[in-house]
């Protein structure tokens, strides 16, 4: 049986990361991964140019039970800190362009493939060993942590469970860290798919499979939150950020409205283009600021019979009422596209069984980084953010 000082299962941004760490300080280490290639959600991140950290990170960037869990370790390996390594690895990056302003999100300049070979440059040359393709079975416990692999046997004094989330199955997404966790006694939080595209039902799903490819800025909002971001339609429902950000604080059988003008007063824009345009038509007007192709939908499901009617000549109240609808038009999702497209699993190993200095549960030598924890940011890479943060502040201790 081969030994270690410790075993880390998983090689993503969180594994990767707590190895490199590790490694530093002079541990003998060991990444197992299921998967045949390491680092998969890197590389297809960020549409292969991986969105590898955010300028603006803050602890109110995320979400879990606990939201005061996630200090410690931000605060202790920053964006900054992640952004010295890449540039240190001479990778060109560029902020990107948002429609509300924020930005901050980091991509790389060429691909995704500079992360990840920047990582494995790192663990390489702490001598910290990989094993892909090595699937894990029987975890033991006593004095240390024995592991029976597809590779064969692997002791080791401290383990961590870096093995992601259920999102993305085809990527290796799956319920094993959940389970380990469950083994050992700590408690799980209830899982569910996160930034993840809206799906709707009957005619709904029909109108915006009609629009499907069409995107609007757009303000999304439920009774808690609001996110204004680009709005995307879709064969089966709501994408796009303003959609994924609002999926991690949606309920099922929960409403969600839509603001299709907020940089406007609704009510108030719709009345001047009534005094300023009488002879014009509402959709004439309502193109300036939205897609044609959405505000035709729009005209036959909100005001069929004006269609032809010069803004001059519409009644006060209905004008009134379609610029209430137009500001927030109230939906409710069938769903959602679920675990096989969500970037993120909400929930996970609950939060009060973990340090949060060190990552380490209650069980002596056994850690939990990364996606499989309690802890879930916003889209525009703080969830690249956490699993470097988690890792960094597990390779400190492990």
């Amino acid at each position: 049986m081969s030994s270690y000082d410790t075993i880390i299962i998983g090689a993503g941004a969180a594994g990767l990361m707590c190895a490199l760490t590790a490694g530093q300080r002079g541990r003998q280490v060991l990444v197992l991964d299921r998967s045949n290639k390491v680092g998969k959600k890197i590389l297809m991140s960020g549409g292969g140019r991986c969105n590898f950290t955010n300028l603006h990170v803050s602890p109110e960037r995320f979400v879990s039970a606990n939201p005061h869990f996630c200090k410690s370790a931000l605060s202790r390996y920053t964006q900054w800190d992640f952004i010295e390594l890449v540039e240190r690895h001479g990778i060109d990056y560029f902020e990107k362009e948002t429609v509300n302003g924020l930005s901050g999100q980091l991509f790389c300049r060429q691909s995704s493939k500079q992360i990840v070979a920047m990582l494995l440059e790192e663990c390489a040359a702490v001598g910290v060993k990989i094993r892909s393709g090595c699937e894990t079975g029987v975890v033991r416990h006593d004095s240390g942590y024995q592991l029976e692999t597809s590779h064969g046997m692997f002791a080791a004094q401290t383990l961590v469970v870096a093995s992601g989330g259920l999102s993305i199955p085809s990527l290796g997404g799956s319920a094993f860290g959940y389970e380990l966790a469950q083994k050992f006694g700590l408690r799980l939080l209830p899982t569910s798919a996160g930034l993840v595209p809206f799906t709707f039902s009957g005619g709904l799903k029909d109108l915006f499979s009609r629009l499907s490819g069409v995107s609007c800025e757009a303000i999304l909002k439920n009774s808690r939150i609001s996110f204004r971001e680009d709005l995307l339609f879709t064969h089966r429902g709501l994408s796009g950020p303003a959609a994924l950000q609002l999926s991690s604080y949606w309920n099922p059988g929960e409403s969600i409205y839509i603001n299709f003008l907020p940089n406007h007063n609704s009510g108030s824009l719709l009345a001047s283009w009534k005094r300023e345009y009488p002879r014009v038509l509402l959709r004439t007007q309502l193109s300036t600021q939205l897609p044609k192709k959405l505000v035709a939908e729009l005209e036959t499901l909100l005001w069929p019979k004006q269609g032809m009617m010069p803004l001059g000549e519409w009644p006060d109240q209905l004008l009134t009422q379609v610029a209430g609808t137009l500001q927030a038009w109230e939906l409710k999702p069938a769903g959602t596209e679920g675990y096989r497209t969500a970037e993120v699993t909400m929930g996970g190993v609950d939060t009060r069984d973990l340090s949060s200095k060190t990552m380490e549960s209650g069980i002596p030598g056994l850690y939990f980084i990364g996606e499989v924890v309690d802890v879930t940011g916003h889209l525009g890479g703080f969830n690249f953010q956490w699993a470097w943060a988690s890792g960094h502040a597990a390779g400190q201790s492990v």
